[in-house]
């Protein structure tokens, strides 16, 4: 059983909680704050002054009374009037930091619900239950509402957990995991459906996921290097301290570390007649090092938003008072996800650049398009063009999303971030980046067999043993695409994230988190 800290959850704490079901319990620590808020709010109920979402409607509706024999009603309505979410539902991983998150943010004690709120969380999380949560339906404001009441309506016992890919009812989910459904008091609603943490949760889960990728990507960016026969002269610290740029610096450090002890290398360090490799291959640190920096600033933003409490009204025990106010308000976690957008296209881009290099005989200096027999055979020429209708299809998916607001609720909520697709989108450019990156190394792996009896660095060479138990050279054309299939799953799988962390001293890919 882990201590769940409110307030002090790690980036390494939310990857395991990301990764598999930990069980997990609150600090007793956190428990009296979160009674005295949940006593405040209980005596507010009872008085005569009005309090958003206690003892008023909702949204454009504050403005009307509630009586207080309809308090608990009150809240009910409000979840299932809000469980109205379209689409796919989360994954699995996704819900169970949605889970944590959730109670993490109501132990803070300013949120005025009772423990036995955070405990039917836990408990649901801790038998890994995953409820039925639609992923569209979230404008990322006010919450996100319509995702957090279809999760609240699972803990009432009234909507549906996944199991085994099948829609169940919750009270019979619920009952067979010795789970009493939540009967919910004053504000206790209010405070499950406004938050962020369905779109932290996304967020997170395209970190989490995107770093086996670009783990790849820096080893098969190396592979190409030595493929082409390109310079690991432009990898030089001097040029990269001069600068000053963090990402810039480590990329660096990457490739020299990756690129040691090529015999490759040192088979062309004198009379090689090409005076700089092209962009593709010489700027990568630049490029990439660019990237590192927007992924790693997301990474601290996130890991801020994971820890905090998000809900309206909150809570101030020690003062007595409730204030209203927007931290449910994702701008934050809106504006890292267009940055992790254009990251991750980028990442492919340049990829995507690399093949156009390498099959082109008159840069890369090997044969056309990777094949012994060209004009017979196509070798990757249309591999290409399957990387570049993919690095094309992410630059229309990196669109900002947080500059498009549409305001809601008959703009009482007139400004919103549209941080849960900002994040939810970011899936399908990793998948997209992933298979360029496929496609790459097959290529990169093709250009190295040209270069043989030379060999490669010990890194790179591990790299090329991997691809080849699976994916043999390509004398002639062959049924190409489950190849792709299974460099781009050995991409996913962190096969190539063991060849990079095996290397010693290298800065860690999160270290400035």
């Amino acid at each position: 059983m882990i201590l769940l800290q409110p307030g002090a959850l790690g980036l390494e704490d939310l990857q395991a909680i990301h990764a598999g079901v930990n069980p997990l319990r609150v600090d007793p620590a956190a428990l009296p704050a979160v009674a005295a808020s949940a006593a405040l709010v209980q005596r507010a109920a009872a008085g005569q002054l009005p309090v958003y979402g206690v003892n008023t409607g909702f949204g454009k509706l504050a403005s009307t009374r509630i009586g207080e024999a309809d308090l608990a009603r009150l809240q009910r309505n409000l979840i299932r009037s809000h469980s109205v979410g379209v689409g796919e539902p989360l994954s699995a991983a996704v819900t169970r930091l949605i889970l944590v998150l959730k109670a993490a943010s109501l132990a803070r004690g300013h949120s005025g619900v009772r423990v036995e709120v955070i405990d039917t969380l836990l408990a649901v999380h801790n038998a890994g239950l995953v409820p039925y949560i639609p992923s569209q339906g979230s404008v990322g404001a006010s919450g996100d509402l319509a995702p957090l009441a279809h999760l609240t309506l699972a803990l009432m016992g009234e909507g549906e957990f996944l199991q085994e890919g099948h829609r169940q009812a919750a009270a019979t989910v619920l009952a067979a995991a010795g789970i009493a459904p939540l009967i919910l008091q004053a504000k206790e609603g209010l405070a499950l459906i406004n938050g962020t943490q369905v779109s932290t949760a996304l967020a997170l889960h395209a970190l989490f996921c995107f770093e086996p990728v670009l783990e790849a990507a820096l080893v098969i960016g190396a592979l190409t290097v030595d493929a082409a026969r390109g310079s690991d002269g432009p990898f030089d610290p001097r040029i990269h301290d001069l600068r000053g740029q963090p990402g810039q610096i480590d990329v660096a450090h990457y490739y020299r570390a990756l690129l040691a002890g090529s015999a490759i290398r040192a088979s062309h360090t004198e009379g090689d007649d090409r005076v700089q490799d092209p962009y593709s291959l010489r700027c990568q640190p630049q490029v990439v090092g660019a990237c590192l920096d927007q992924l790693r600033h997301a990474a601290r933003v996130l890991l801020c938003e994971a820890n905090a409490v998000t809900d309206n009204p909150l809570v101030f025990a020690d003062t007595a008072e409730l204030v209203s106010g927007g931290n449910f308000h994702a701008e934050p976690v809106a504006l890292v996800c267009d940055g992790m957008a254009l990251a991750i296209a980028e990442v492919g881009a340049i990829a995507e650049r690399r093949i156009a290099m390498l099959i082109d005989a008159g840069v890369s200096r090997l044969p056309a398009f990777l094949s012994a027999n060209p004009g017979l055979n196509s070798g990757f020429m249309i591999a290409h063009v399957t990387a570049a209708s993919l690095a094309s299809e992410n630059k229309s998916l990196a669109h900002p999303a947080s500059v498009d607001s549409l305001p809601t609720s008959a703009n009482q909520e007139d400004h919103v971030s549209m941080a849960t697709f900002a994040a939810r989108r970011l899936q399908p450019m990793i998948a997209n980046t992933a298979h360029i990156l496929g496609i790459e190394w097959l290529a990169a792996a093709q250009g190295i067999e040209f270069l043989r009896p030379l060999r490669s660095s010990a890194a790179l060479e591990q790299a090329h043993a991997i691809l080849r138990e699976h994916c043999p050279p390509m004398s002639e054309d062959r049924y190409l695409a489950p190849d792709i299939e299974q460099a781009t799953a050995q991409v996913h799988d962190g096969s190539l994230s063991r060849v990079f962390r095996s290397l010693d001293g290298l800065p860690a890919l999160w270290v400035a988190v």
